[in-house]
């Protein structure tokens, strides 16, 4: 079990502080559905230091989260993502930041764990963390709830998207190295950033195919 700390708004200053100690921490959002930001919007923002801890974030409406947009724009902090995609455009396109140092552990594994074509969070849970299960049932939840009416199996599902993050990386990172690929897999995160400029404007497809 994570041991979770709930936010309404905005991380407070103590929090920020002690995230701000180190060099990398884990990221996640959860929405009111898949269509974001066009149709349905950002509901929580989840961070780890990797320590089996979870803060998770409701922002309003109003999107006014100085502490958490000040975290993401550190650039001294690596911000470890599964499928950073989704989760980045949707923290930029709602709370007008740019998020910096992004680390996506679905790019790197589709890199190097080219034996096998299943690359979800819960495979590499599996594959690093010791065999285990994560569970996904909760994904299709009511994120839009408070916090306080959210289950504790929501929040745990929750704490479950970042706190296994640091250890993937750092197997990952392992096979990067002994793969020969990690100058590949920088080159990949710095084009991230145009990749989620064109999802903003639904060039969903590879727009450098043939047909």
């Amino acid at each position: 079990m994570a041991s979770i700390l709930k936010y309404k708004e905005d991380l407070d200053t103590k929090a920020l502080k002690e995230l701000e100690k180190h060099n990398s921490i884990s990221c996640d959002t959860e929405g009111s559905g898949l269509q974001i930001p066009h149709r349905d919007r950002l509901s929580l923002i989840q961070f780890s230091s990797g320590h089996n801890d979870a803060y998770i974030i409701q922002p309003s409406q109003q999107y006014k989260c100085p502490n958490v947009v000040k975290l993401l724009e550190n650039e001294k902090i690596i911000k470890i993502f599964h499928y950073s995609r989704y989760d980045v455009l949707n923290l930029q396109y709602f709370l007008k930041c740019e998020v910096k140092r992004i680390w996506d552990s679905k790019v790197c594994s589709k890199l190097v764990r080219t034996y096998s074509q299943n690359h979800g969070l819960k495979d590499l849970v599996f594959e690093f963390c010791g065999g285990k299960k994560l569970n996904k049932q909760y994904g299709s939840s009511d994120w839009n709830k408070s916090l306080d009416e959210m289950t504790d199996a929501m929040l745990q599902y929750a704490a479950g998207d970042v706190i296994y993050l640091h250890k993937i990386k750092d197997e990952l990172h392992k096979m990067l190295v002994r793969e020969n690929r990690l100058e590949l897999f920088e080159s990949c995160m710095k084009f991230l950033p145009s990749r989620i400029k064109l999802d903003e404007k639904l060039f969903t497809e590879d727009i450098f195919a043939h047909h």
